[in-house]
């Protein structure tokens, strides 16, 4: 069992796009520059990610990227699932066949590995994580507030989602 770092990165790339997004499209440069990642990777997840209407391009001056539907309507098993990725803890793919074309001793153990981790990312939107990235923001925010004795004008998403 392993998240490689296809999932990980379009888990990432999605927070991304949606905390940079209320402005109008992102850019995969952008989110390159901010995140780490590969531009030529960056293209080939965000391919698969529109072609599971996840996100929708945007062409032409000022183009990129926009969320094909609310923060609210997406969980992490949908990005992970539109990028190919498998979370399966069985050895068998599912198929029952891992010992000598039987099913071994712990197949339900992986078996039930592998459906309360869907449960999980399932339960996960986009929201919920972008919601954590914003409020760790404005905890970063407050301390700094603490230290210095001053406030930055933070009142938008904007300003927020510009520090983040």
């Amino acid at each position: 069992m392993r998240l490689t770092t296809k999932g990980r990165f379009a888990v990432t790339a999605m927070i991304d796009l949606a905390l940079h997004g209320s402005d109008g499209p992102v850019t995969l440069a952008g989110i390159s520059d901010r995140q780490k990642i590969s531009l030529s990777y960056l293209e080939q997840l965000f391919g698969k990610l529109r072609r599971h209407n996840l996100v929708e391009s945007v062409r032409g001056p000022g183009g990129g990227y926009c969320l094909a539907r609310p923060v609210e309507q997406m969980t992490v098993a949908d990005i992970i699932r539109a990028v190919d990725e498998s979370l399966d803890a069985t050895q068998c793919g599912g198929k029952e066949n891992c010992r000598d074309e039987d099913r071994c001793m712990t197949h339900e153990l992986w078996s039930t590995l592998n459906f309360k981790m869907y449960e999980y990312l399932t339960s996960v939107t986009l929201a919920d994580l972008v919601q954590k990235q914003l409020s760790k923001v404005s905890g970063d925010v407050a301390v700094l507030k603490d230290a210095r004795g001053t406030h930055p004008n933070v009142g938008s998403s904007r300003t927020v989602a510009a520090a983040a």
